[in-house]
């Protein structure tokens, strides 16, 4: 009966770990992709490089190649003069040409920028740097859409740094709360392990190994929780994972197992210090 109760009691404790350390999992997993997640964003971002009107299809082709070189270009992609004449029919009608000899869309290359270099002081540069071109007539983007990216991801920033912050103290707290709890049902058996004159050190280390082992397993149940919600958000949102790599997926993992282990041993090392140093009527409060 008391072993089934012990049982029970332990199983409770690896199932409520590995929830809090489930928590720790996805806030680790939120701040090793903190950057990874803006410069995604930022990356989305582009330009339109516009050629001038007697620029053929092929000049651009070559200029082109030597956007692909510069430092500041993430991507690019090359827009023919029919294609663009194609994509403003479908935003203006068909007959919106009649009125021309000649069509009057240019050829362009849609850039796509690093991310460091979105933002409207960098952006300044970049124009002035592509239009040195003689064969480039403008560049355009939109930099209010620019500034206000910029802005509400430093506010998204801020605030999943408070959320990271609060979930690590509160995953701390309740891991504590929980070792606590386990260690001091068996507060007796330690009374009476000081009576038959066992050391402190002595009492304590079969705790602090079982803590060990608690958090491992704990970490380990976490770890499995958050390797299927991630399969789940990846069958859902697959471009998601073009920022996450396996380096920083092993980090978290190592993080879950690190503060698993810590917390516990921590957490079992002073509550046993504690109800070693108590008395006997203290035991019953």
């Amino acid at each position: 009966m008391m072993r089934r109760r012990l049982r029970s009691a332990y199983l409770s404790t690896v199932i409520s770990i590995s929830l809090v350390l489930l928590l720790v999992g996805v806030a680790a997993l939120l701040l090793v992709n903190a950057r990874g997640v803006s410069d995604y964003f930022k990356e989305l971002m582009q330009i339109s490089v516009l050629m001038k009107p007697d620029i053929s299809d092929a000049q651009t082709l070559e200029f082109q190649v030597v956007l692909d070189s510069m430092s500041f270009v993430s991507s690019t992609e090359f827009i023919s003069k029919a294609q663009g004449t194609r994509e403003m029919e479908q935003m203006l009608g068909e007959g919106f040409l009649d009125i021309f000899e000649a069509s009057p869309i240019p050829a362009s290359v849609n850039v796509r920028l690093r991310a460091d270099y979105v933002s409207p002081d960098s952006l300044d540069i970049v124009k002035s740097q592509i239009l040195a071109y003689p064969i480039v007539d403008e560049v355009e983007y939109q930099q209010s859409l620019i500034e206000a990216l910029n802005a509400n991801l430093r506010k998204i920033s801020a605030i999943l740094g408070i959320l990271i912050v609060l979930l690590l103290f509160i995953s701390f707290v309740l891991i504590n709360n929980t070792v606590r709890l386990n260690v001091f049902a068996r507060r007796f058996t330690i009374h009476t392990m000081k009576l038959v004159g066992a050391t402190r050190s002595f009492i304590r280390g079969p705790f602090i190994v079982q803590a060990v082992f608690q958090g491992l397993f704990s970490a380990f149940i976490a770890i499995l929780l958050l390797l299927g919600l991630l399969f789940f958000v990846r069958s859902e949102f697959a471009q998601l994972f073009e920022i996450f790599s396996l380096k920083l997926l092993l980090m978290v993992i190592g993080i879950v197992l690190v503060s698993g282990v810590l917390i516990c041993v921590v957490s079992t090392y002073f509550v046993v210090n504690k109800l070693v140093a108590s008395g006997k009527d203290e035991l019953y409060y």
